[in-house]
């Protein structure tokens, strides 16, 4: 089966807000745009070491995960980073997976995106168009 790309930006959270308090200039904000492997089956967004040292992502903890081949495997999950998918953006952790060489653009990330893969087209979409669908919330 033939793999489904699409591009995202990661970009680092913390220097985002330090670049917005004036601390940083913008151009200093560490992000980086990349191919990511859109997967259903996965649940999270995995990311390599090497982009993690170049968005410069702390670990935030250690916790023991499932791979695609039944192992479980003692992986490293990062603090907050921001993920943007053409118009939509949102704050995620990612999973660094020992050794991987793959950026998997996971099941969780996708919902809070509103994205979907789309079989016909065989591209991530917009679940509901290009409109980022926002649940109402109550307020009493």
């Amino acid at each position: 089966m033939a793999t489904i790309q699409t591009e995202i930006t990661l970009i680092n959270l913390l220097d985002n807000g330090f670049a917005k308090k004036g601390f940083i200039k913008p151009e200093e904000i560490r992000m980086e745009t990349v191919q990511a492997e859109a997967d259903t089956g996965s649940s999270y967004l995995v990311i390599t070491e090497e982009l993690r040292q170049k968005l410069g992502l702390k670990i935030k903890e250690i916790r023991i995960a499932q791979i695609t081949d039944g192992r479980y495997m003692m992986c490293r999950i990062t603090e907050g980073v921001e993920l943007r998918w053409k118009n939509r953006e949102t704050i995620v952790q990612a999973i660094i997976i020992p050794d991987s060489k793959k950026i998997i653009l996971g099941a969780i990330p996708m919902e809070t995106l509103d994205l979907m893969v789309n079989p016909a087209t065989r591209e991530v979409t917009g679940a509901h168009g290009d409109m980022v669908e926002i649940s109402a919330l109550r307020v009493a």
